[in-house]
């Protein structure tokens, strides 16, 4: 196996098909496969190891992709908006390595022993120009495809080892070969060393699907893109969709018709924000996907009927199905277990266990951490009766009041269910009596509901453990460029508040 092999067989199926940009002036399948075999040639050109990138979506996305498979040499997408200092000691670890990178980002890497560097543009008129590698690509499937670093929300961040298997057998398992029509395209927005990014662009040169890049998301040039290029498939994380709902209404609210199928993941999705979507988009078919870089993207699906059923039916366990995750993906299966690695029952919320082909769950620095084959994704969550996950957020985020651990999520899920709240995280504080309490962060919209109309609806619903000892009003809460929630930096700024003996 090697990821090669399905740029390969796209090339011979869809040769004159674009694959990379506009339809006037884009890369064809048949280009992008011979520019990817002199990328190749350009990285075996010397004592390298990985392949770095270093910049923002562009055609060097793909080709370095795809060439650095062809060398045999691991592709290493690094977090561009990192400090200097931080940019430089990732880039390090990587040593020895040729860097692809912007005229910035090369003057940022330079001073890094053991990385060459070479500039985008040059990067892309090589590969225009040269020969392609003379020597076939590897097909061990242990190989290793990708490196990508975690995004150090708590500690230093981690390489995550995707090899060639685990991707490839992603891609098979989930996407059709060619099942593309020639009118299709899908706009990548999120930053390439995303999980999400190496995804969408397997996932896409295998169904034939055009790919058009846009370097820096912003709501409004989101929207004219999707217009002028035809986009028909689209994948965002929730803060994108927030923005792209209120730049559409903004803009009188009309909806966009042209996308037919919206995938959203990365984070936890604001009920009112996706029911509000689902208004604007009316004809498009709205997904759930959730996964993990340790997973090779995808392992579970909330599909358009799910999505279609949650919006207009009047039983409230169909509504709260928004909430879930869908179920899991063929060749994927799924474990709810307790702190002793014991499978839960249904509906009991425990860790989230995940097996399959595409599951990697090994880091450079750790090693494997299968369990006999089983990730524990350190996520926390239940399945229902009717095979549906919820994800109710990393157990490292899990509240503890009094000895009782309660999930953030559980909490969230109720007030996110409430008219005028835009977005909302659950907190735990430092408190001397009961270890911790809990805080409420609440994103407001019109007509918010008070602190004791909150207190009230959790006490209703939930235990009267769960209920908020203080309920603080911001502005927006903090998220990371993919969309994943910073609690830490909200436990951080409302510290202040164990200190009050308010439960």
């Amino acid at each position: 196996m090697n990821i090669m092999m399905l740029l390969e067989m796209a090339a011979s199926g869809l040769g004159d098909r674009v694959a990379i940009g506009s339809l006037a002036d884009g890369l064809t399948y048949q280009q992008l496969f011979d520019r990817s075999g002199a990328a190749a040639a350009i990285f075996k050109d010397g004592d390298a190891e990985h392949v770095v990138l270093c910049d923002e979506s562009s055609a060097a996305v793909p080709i370095a992709l795809f060439g650095s498979a062809w060398a045999g040499l691991a592709y290493v997408p690094l977090n561009y908006r990192l400090p200097d200092h931080d940019l430089r000691a990732l880039a390090a670890r990587t040593n020895p390595a040729v860097a692809i990178a912007d005229h910035t980002g090369v003057g940022r890497l330079a001073p890094t022993a053991g990385i060459d560097t070479i500039e985008r543009h040059s990067f892309l008129d090589a590969s225009a120009s040269g020969a392609s590698l003379v020597d076939p690509w590897s097909m061990d499937a242990e190989d290793i495809a990708v490196l990508l670093f975690t995004s150090g929300t708590t500690g230093a961040p981690k390489s995550a080892v995707l090899r060639h298997k685990h991707l490839v057998s992603y891609i098979l398992n989930s996407v059709e070969f060619m099942g593309a029509g020639e009118d299709e395209a899908t706009i990548v927005s999120v930053p390439p060393y995303h999980i999400a990014a190496v995804a969408s662009m397997l996932s896409s040169i295998y169904a034939g699907r055009r790919i058009v890049q846009l370097p820096k998301f912003d709501p409004h040039v989101w929207i004219d893109t999707v217009e002028a290029e035809g986009i028909t498939h689209a994948m965002v994380v929730p803060t994108m969709l927030a923005r792209i709902v209120d730049a559409l209404d903004e803009r009188g609210g009309e909806p966009l018709l042209g996308v037919r199928t919206l995938s959203y993941g990365g984070g936890k999705m604001p009920l009112p924000v996706i029911r509000r979507a689902l208004d604007l988009f009316p004809i498009t078919n709205f997904v759930n996907a959730y996964g993990l870089t340790e997973t090779s993207s995808t392992i579970a699906l909330l599909g358009p009927d799910d999505h279609r059923v949650a919006q207009y039916s009047d039983n409230p366990a169909e509504q709260q199905r928004l909430a879930s995750v869908g179920k899991v993906l063929p060749g994927v299966e799924i474990s709810i277990r307790d702190d002793d690695g014991n499978e839960l029952a249904t509906g009991e919320v425990g860790e989230i266990f995940v097996s399959g082909e595409q599951v990697s769950g090994e880091y450079l620095e750790k090693g494997s951490l299968l369990v006999d084959g089983w990730f524990p994704t350190r996520d926390g969550g239940f399945i229902d009766a009717d095979g549906y996950v919820f994800v109710q957020g990393r157990n490292d985020d899990v509240i503890i009041r009094g000895g009782e651990n309660m999930s953030p999520g559980e909490i969230e899920d109720v007030v996110l269910s409430l008219d005028g709240v835009r977005d909302v995280a659950a907190i735990g504080v430092p408190c001397a009596e009961w270890g911790e309490k809990v805080v409420l962060v609440v994103v407001g919209a019109d007509g918010s509901p008070s602190e004791a109309e909150i207190q009230e609806v959790v006490r209703s619903r939930l235990r009267s453990s769960r209920v908020p000892a203080h309920v603080e009003y911001i502005d927006e809460l903090p998220y990371n460029e993919t969309g994943k929630l910073l609690r830490r930096v909200l436990r951080t700024d409302f510290a202040h508040l164990g200190d009050d003996p308010t439960d």
